[in-house]
């Protein structure tokens, strides 16, 4: 693969592979040293990527991969698991403060998911990858991919229904 062709290819991912990154590693730099490692394992196999089926697919299990790895080495022991915050732009304080009301109530639901179910949500609902560049990442089986899926949206819909009934019998 050419120059500009890598470029081309890798520069719309990046922001991807940060949010991937991002939801595994505890910080903003870590994430991004991850993409730094991962763009440059990449242009180092840049001459055979021509044979890749699906880059992107590849390129999110590398960098997942790495994560992984990063959080089970020594130098990851101080790491944990972190949620990025997915903010948009609004026009008053009043929607900016119940977007982010929002956003935490999410987060602290899917903090209470297993691991592999946060990545499927991520790489789904977030990312919005298909269920087969989902199955080529986390290396699962259609119906197991399917399974925890579904899981996942029913655990975090009790915890969210939970939430906003207990939030009303608050006030």
């Amino acid at each position: 693969m050419e120059e500009p062709a890598f470029v081309s290819f890798i520069t719309p991912l990046q922001e991807r592979l940060f949010r991937v990154a991002k939801r595994l590693l505890v910080s903003s730099q870590e994430a991004q040293d991850a993409v730094g490692e991962i763009t440059l394992k990449l242009w180092d196999k840049r001459d055979s990527l021509n044979s890749v089926q699906n880059l992107d697919a590849y390129a999110m299990t590398m960098t997942k991969n790495f994560c992984l790895d990063r959080l089970k080495s020594k130098q990851g022991n101080h790491l944990r698991l972190v949620h990025v915050n997915y903010e948009k732009p609004t026009d008053s304080l009043s929607e900016s403060i119940e977007h982010r009301n929002s956003l935490s109530i999410v987060e602290k639901a899917m903090e209470l998911l297993p691991e592999k179910q946060k990545l499927v949500v991520q790489l789904r609902d977030i990312e919005g990858l298909s269920y087969e560049e989902i199955e080529a990442i986390l290396d699962m089986k259609p119906p197991a991919l399917r399974v925890a899926l579904s899981r996942a949206r029913k655990t975090l819909k009790e915890n969210l229904v939970k939430h906003h009934a207990y939030g009303l019998t608050k006030n």
